[in-house]
């Protein structure tokens, strides 16, 4: 079963000014992240047999056009159990890990998240739909405090160790090789990872202090972003206790 793509336009800060809405070949389709309406998404939605509608995650920039959708199709729209908030009109039903979605052949669930607490990606034989898990080109914000940098990583390491044929994000190109993609976004991880333990050794106590060290380059629109990726990071190194951070000032391991 494959996905068929369609690319809409968003307000939000979605890092390409357009989310991908995905729908699932053959009958009964799935409808996944529809983020807006736009005359090319209501044609493919028109075009398909849509009976399911779903999000990777909550963020406004995936979740616009959900409720138009659902109305206009009468499809069963579905939400992260615990997470019901997800949209603006009650879930149907809900999924966990492992859940199937009687969608085409099946769409499984996968637990993926980090970006968001409820992330989750839809896996076929074609790949997965992974939201904001992953991306081609640049990396991902994983901001405190929803953002969860040590789920972030496994999530990426599950998707190394999954190794679909694809991976189909909610920004930017499809990915063809999800283990390079998340082998560079580890790298990346693990490398601004350690420049914020250096920072913190070196001196650096505040947020802010410590994003000045741990950026080698101007932040102009984006600084409040890195600050809340500081601040993930931050916590992750607190709780594998490579330093102590109280949420306003942190410190090496042994104190100063």
């Amino acid at each position: 079963m494959d996905w068929h793509r369609v690319d809409v336009p968003v307000e939000a800060r979605a890092p390409t000014g357009e989310t991908a809405a995905y729908l699932s070949d053959g009958p009964d389709a799935l409808l996944v992240d529809p983020a807006g309406r736009t005359p090319a998404l209501d044609d493919a939605v028109a075009d398909a047999d849509v009976a399911h509608v779903a999000v990777t995650h909550h963020h406004p920039d995936h979740v616009g056009a959900v409720a138009d959708y659902a109305s206009e199709t009468g499809a069963t729209v579905w939400a992260r159990r615990g997470r019901t908030a997800t949209t603006d009109i009650t879930p149907d039903r809900t999924f966990t890990e492992g859940t199937t979605i009687p969608a085409g052949d099946g769409v499984t669930v996968l637990d993926l998240p980090g970006h968001a607490p409820e992330h989750v990606g839809f896996a076929t034989d074609a790949g997965v739909v992974s939201g904001d898990v992953a991306v081609a080109e640049g990396s991902v914000v994983v901001g405190a405090p929803e953002g969860d940098m040590r789920a972030y990583c496994a999530s990426l390491r599950r998707l190394h160790a999954r190794n679909p044929p694809r991976l189909y994000p909610g920004h930017g190109p499809t990915i063809t090789n999800p283990r390079a993609a998340c082998r560079r976004l580890l790298d990346h991880r693990y490398r601004r990872e350690e420049r914020v333990r250096t920072a913190v050794e070196s001196g650096a106590t505040t947020a802010e202090e410590i994003l000045d060290r741990a950026y080698e380059t101007e932040l102009p629109g984006v600084r409040d972003l890195a600050r809340a990726t500081v601040r993930a990071h931050l916590e992750k190194l607190a709780v594998e206790g490579a330093l102590r951070w109280d949420g306003e000032r942190a410190e090496p391991p042994g104190g100063r």
